[in-house]
């Protein structure tokens, strides 16, 4: 079973220094249709303008993963950490039972987009931590490569549920596939470019929902960017 989501039907929120896209309910956008799907909450496609950013703010109980598609994003938080992330780095940090952090665009002249999405944790209080590691892109080349999982897997960064977050970049009129295993569902997000599930084209910023499928594949229609995140 498959569901289609959209990049033209996703929540817009525009700030004076924000211009964001929510595939699931989040903040003031509310859709009862769209809540997450499985343990995967929310996927929030970020445009942060020069020296904008989030101040300072809570989170607890979820596994919150960054991934920097342009520009650079400087992060502080409450554990000490303080770091600057690029295209090719992907940050974990897990929440926990609380933690504050700030994120912003430190240059003065260039915007900022990333990838903001949070994961339910297997379990609540955890103590707080954070990560980050780098993924070339040639590591994505053609193959799936798995950016985090719960067992850190092929040197993926940890996260705290059992879950697998996976990204390739994909030639055009190349597939690839993913096995599923029993019970399990997968939601795929386009970056860039257009790939070709059966029937159905995606391209940036849209998505599926898949059910019930042991096997998926996808061939691309113009070089394209693809996350897959296997879902229990």
């Amino acid at each position: 079973m498959r569901t289609l989501r959209p990049s033209s039907s996703r929540g817009r929120v525009r700030l004076g220094w924000l211009d964001s896209r929510h595939s699931f309910s989040f903040g003031e956008y509310h859709d009862e249709r769209w809540m997450g799907f499985r343990s995967l909450r929310v996927i929030n496609d970020d445009i942060i303008a020069p020296g904008g950013g989030f101040p300072t703010h809570p989170h607890r109980d979820m596994e919150i993963i960054s991934i920097v598609l342009d520009g650079a994003l400087e992060h502080k938080d409450s554990l000490g950490t303080g770091s600057v992330i690029r295209p090719g780095d992907v940050q974990r940090m897990t929440a926990g039972r609380g933690v504050a952090h700030s994120e912003f665009n430190p240059s003065s002249s260039e915007p900022t987009r990333l990838l903001q999405i949070w994961i339910r944790p297997r379990e609540r209080s955890l103590t707080p931590s954070y990560d980050q590691k780098r993924f070339p892109r040639e590591e994505r080349l053609g193959a799936w490569r798995t950016l985090a999982s719960g067992d850190g897997e092929d040197g993926s960064i940890v996260i705290q549920q059992d879950a697998r977050l996976l990204a390739a970049v994909i030639g055009r009129g190349k597939s690839l596939t993913h096995a599923l295993g029993d019970g399990r569902g997968a939601w795929v997000h386009v970056i860039s470019g257009k790939v070709r599930l059966g029937e159905d084209v995606l391209g940036p910023g849209d998505a599926v929902a898949i059910e019930d499928e042991p096997v998926i594949s996808m061939e691309a229609e113009t070089e394209a960017e693809v996350l897959l995140f296997d879902l229990v």
